[in-house]
């Protein structure tokens, strides 16, 4: 506990803040921006929330200057003005606008990377449809990088008078912190083109540590839409200005576009807004087209080091100009963005073999790619410090990556370390399927540095012995904390040392053999076959008795809590997959002697396995003896789902084992477990208890449930595995409200979870994989 205590002190927060963990907030809806680029949440009752601006850092604040206001005008006089959030505000900011929008006269709808929100005005027969949309393309690497999103108003008139009805879009500066407070803020007024498209609105220019950023909004000019704007007002202040223009014009008086604000001094906050002005006659509807875009082309990560550049500014330029440019590319483009995201999940929604629940949690849960601490980069870093990087991921970026940008995701939003890998093994098909070139790249980078040493020595918490960062011929737990130099500094985590971790090493072998079938490049198996070699070497050093089966000796894979010894169904399964993955791969690229060699291995691999695991029901949690080595593991076929995924259908796995194992787990890890509505437990006894023996063996994953599902699936046991994935998602966004925040874990009672926001739910498109490449319906 000293380690968070010393780090407490040195105001740094650790890769995993056991001290100041994230609280719950039941709030969260679809988030704001493309990939890469930086997220600003939203709340599915408008609010705008949890920013995640500096790279893989969030701030889970709401800020109550940033709304939506409606005001309707009839003959002249404001009959209706309303600020469209149900929030009630009892503190003295903004107290002149009138909060608490009835929450039974308002709707919402999500399906990322859309929203929609349906506000009634009953009293005056007025319908408005507030649609969000951000770029989140599938195969697209240039749009989906943007960070913006558009808000598309449709306003309806089902009365019988014609009416004004204005949109007003408030905003302040900052993330809802005291960074917000350090001063040198400035609005300056903004009108741009892009083709036909002319827009008109603000931006506010702001730096957070050292890295500029600008926010900008703005509204597209179409006839019958009057665009007015407010350059600057306090959003600490009573609200009067804004209120009282809104409510004796509907509208904000026109100021000259060249026009900026005074730089504001430290302890200074300052917001702009702009408005939308729209005749609606009786049942005609018209349309406000909007968007909030933020340019921060320069970003560094916590230790300074290295100054990266975004993705997008490969098209709009790293000087930090790019605001109006961004906004008029949005709102030119919003319409053909939607074109290819209908496209994208039609044919899923339209399935009617399909689950309503299940096309709502495919998409939805793919808010983490953008929503995960994602950084996207091009690759020419440049020293900021004067310390040169030395890591191969930085130094000696693949043509892949050149072309492409390096990408990086964070294990979760509270476990603060990028691209760790044991986890992505299950989140990765959601990258493979939808962006193959950046899970490509992502490949490259982990390559980059599984032969590399970094001596640096590092204190491991949970052992307390010292030892070196990065060891020669091991996959990299992960590339880094992003408050530290990731892809310099690798292995973020300091739990336990990772470097003879089992399973690590040998889920690369299985992903660069998946990852080869995305294309049948195989070029991709020729650069990867050394270091194939060299993992599945270092896996024969660990079989210790020499029976052909790795040999666990701990907390030496992703459960990380959970101690195994010896031959283990979990750590033994994925070897004798990546066995069969080498000879795949090897055979590919006429590599013989290797490929004799690794099929001898996997024969006698085969029966051990069998011999020391196989209970007649079920693979032995390990073969130590203890009283939890016959625990039924939701998780212990993980190397055979692979396998399967991969279409490699040569009997590694006697067939009537695999069989005979999904329905041990279904009857008793899922079925047994909350009544089959919580999805399958990591450990259950054979007496139809939970194994308490760990607490991760207390838990449900949400990530390996999906991936148990996929495997229930693909093996036919579609209504079983549907049943188990079902139980995940009405937990998350039906009983706990944990929507677009999905935990690692749930515990029994319901109410009970751990880390939130966290990657492995993204395991969810295996399922999918699956309906596509092995089992469809």
């Amino acid at each position: 506990m000293c380690y968070w205590i010393k780090l407490k002190l040195a105001n740094r927060t650790a890769f995993i803040d056991q001290l100041s963990a994230v609280k719950c907030k039941q709030i969260y809806g679809v988030p704001i921006g493309g990939i890469g680029c930086g997220t600003i949440g939203r709340g599915w009752k408008g609010e705008f929330c949890r920013y995640q601006l500096i790279p893989g850092m969030y701030r889970h604040h709401t800020i109550l200057a940033n709304q939506f206001i409606v005001t309707i005008r009839m003959e002249g006089t404001t009959v209706y003005q309303q600020v469209l959030s149900p929030k009630t505000n009892t503190k003295s900011q903004l107290r002149a606008w009138k909060w608490g929008f009835d929450g039974a006269n308002a709707f919402y709808h999500a399906l990322y990377p859309r929203s929609w929100m349906v506000y009634n005005i009953a009293e005056h027969s007025v319908r408005l449809i507030c649609r969000q949309v951000s770029p989140v393309i599938p195969h697209d690497y240039q749009d989906s990088s943007i960070p913006c999103a558009v808000f598309v108003w449709e306003v309806e008139n089902s009365s019988a008078d014609e009416l004004d009805i204005s949109i007003a879009f408030t905003f302040k500066n900052g993330m809802g912190c005291s960074l917000d407070r350090a001063g040198g803020c400035q609005t300056e007024a903004f009108s741009a083109s892009e083709g036909a498209c002319s827009v008109k609105g603000v931006q506010i220019h702001q730096s957070f540590k050292q890295m500029s950023c600008t926010y900008g909004l703005a509204i597209r000019e179409t006839a019958g839409v009057q665009i007015s704007h407010k350059l600057h007002w306090n959003p600490k202040g009573s609200g009067t200005d804004i209120w009282d223009d809104l409510l004796q014009s509907g509208s904000f008086s026109v100021s000259p576009t060249t026009e900026k604000s005074e730089v504001t001094r430290k302890g200074q906050e300052i917001a702009c807004a702009v408005c939308a002005k729209m005749k609606a006659k009786p049942h005609c509807p018209v349309t406000a087209e909007m968007c909030l875009v933020w340019d921060m082309p320069r970003i560094r990560f916590g230790a300074g080091e290295q100054q990266y550049y975004r993705r997008y500014t490969r098209w709009f330029g790293r000087e930090g100009k790019a605001t109006p440019r961004l906004c008029s590319y949005a709102l030119s483009h919003y319409e053909d963005w939607e074109n290819k995201i209908s496209t994208w999940q039609m044919p899923v929604l339209e399935d009617s073999k399909l689950p309503d629940w299940y096309k709502s949690a495919l998409f939805n849960e793919l808010y983490f790619m953008a929503d995960g601490g994602t950084v996207w980069v091009d690759v020419d870093c440049e020293t900021v410090t004067g310390v040169k990087p030395v890591s191969p991921a930085v130094v000696n970026p693949h043509k892949l990556i050149q072309e492409y940008g390096k990408f990086a995701y964070l294990e979760g939003h509270e476990y603060r370390m990028y691209n760790t890998y044991d986890v992505h093994f299950y989140a990765s098909f959601a990258l493979a399927m939808l962006w193959p070139n950046l899970e490509l790249s992502l490949l490259y980078d982990v390559a980059s540095v599984i032969q590399y040493t970094d001596d640096e020595s590092i204190l491991h918490l949970f052992e307390g012995n010292t030892d070196v960062r990065k060891l020669a011929n091991a996959v990299p737990h992960d590339m880094g904390d992003p408050d530290d130099e990731p892809w310099e500094r690798v292995n973020g985590y300091r739990v336990h040392d990772t470097g003879n971790w089992k399973d690590l090493n040998l889920k690369f072998v299985l992903q660069v053999y998946r990852d080869y079938l995305l294309q049948k490049d195989k070029q991709l198996l020729v650069d990867m076959w050394p270091l194939v070699q060299a993992v599945i070497k270092k896996g024969i050093e660990q079989d210790s008795d020499k029976d052909g089966i790795i040999d666990n000796t701990g907390a030496d894979q992703t459960y990380d809590a959970w101690r195994m010894y010896g031959a283990s169904a979990y750590c033994g399964g994925l070897w004798l997959a990546a066995l069969k993955a080498a000879c795949e791969i090897g055979t590919i690229i006429d590599s013989t002697a290797d490929t004799v060699e690794y099929a001898a291995l996997l024969e006698q691999g085969k029966e051990s396995y069998y011999k020391k695991l196989w209970t007649g029901r079920f693979y032995l949690f390990d073969c130590s003896g203890r009283d939890c080595a016959n625990s039924i593991m939701s998780d212990q076929l993980a190397g055979y789902w692979y396998l399967k995924a991969c279409g490699i259908e040569a009997e590694v796995f006697p067939p009537e084992t695999i069989t005979t194992a999904l329905r041990t787990i279904y009857e008793n890890n899922v079925l047994k477990f909350e009544g089959g509505t919580m999805g399958a437990v990591n450990a259950m006894r054979t007496d139809g208890s939970i194994d308490t023996f760990c607490l991760q063996g207390e838990e449900t994953w949400t990530g390996t449930s999906y991936a148990l599902a996929a495997t229930m699936i693909q093996e036919g046991m579609v209504e079983e595995g549907f049943h188990t994935a079902e139980g995940v998602y009405r937990s998350c966004y039906e009983r706990l409200g944990l929507g677009f925040q999905t935990p690692e874990a749930l515990y029994a009672p319901r109410q009970k979870f751990r880390s939130l926001g966290y990657m492995r739910a993204l395991a969810i498109w295996s399922i999918q994989w699956a309906l596509e490449n092995v089992q469809p319906l």
